[in-house]
């Protein structure tokens, strides 16, 4: 006797198809220590002594241009816990100013990702929120202050050390 199918016994094939193709779900093993050392290394590496040039957005002005931004990494080093200290150089708008900022920092594997909110920066103000990520030589993520927020995005760049720039200079 052939039987009908059913929404369950549909369900059920779709289900075993899945779990066949894909394997059971899993959750993902915990990095080891020395992945964790390996992705923190390179994670100060990769910003230590950039700047981040691009551009950001504001919520609702969607006739407006994407407007410059740029913030000059002096180091990134890990402070406590999920906490990192940037030595930085903000230049955004009106704003130009240069001092540490202890930030969260979040990862999805091996990319790490700021994740703000509702913080307190000295000298710039309260209720800054952000999800940036870095991922190679590209950063990209949404910022708030107070109840403005946008899209952020742009390019990582490694500074020229110092006498590289002088002697740069020197011979122009």
């Amino acid at each position: 006797m052939i039987r009908p199918f059913t929404s369950l016994s549909i369900a059920a094939a779709c289900a075993a198809v899945l779990f066949s193709a894909f394997g059971a779900a899993t959750v993902a093993d915990e990095p080891s220590e020395a992945d964790v050392a390996a992705r923190e290394k390179a994670f100060a590496e990769q910003l230590g002594n950039v700047t981040l040039t691009g551009v950001y957005t504001v919520d609702g002005k969607t006739d407006a241009l994407p407007k410059p931004e740029s913030y000059v990494i002096e180091s990134v080093n890990k402070a406590v816990g999920n906490l990192w200290t940037f030595n930085v150089r903000i230049k955004y708008g009106k704003t130009d100013a240069r001092l540490p900022v202890t930030v969260p920092i979040v990862w999805a594997g091996n990319t790490p990702m700021v994740s703000l909110e509702n913080a307190t920066i000295p000298g710039l103000g309260t209720e800054f929120s952000a999800k940036v990520i870095f991922d190679g030589n590209r950063y990209a993520g949404t910022w708030a202050h107070g109840k403005v927020g946008g899209h952020m995005y742009g390019t990582i760049k490694k500074n020229q050390d110092e006498k590289k720039q002088e002697a740069a200079a020197a011979t122009k």
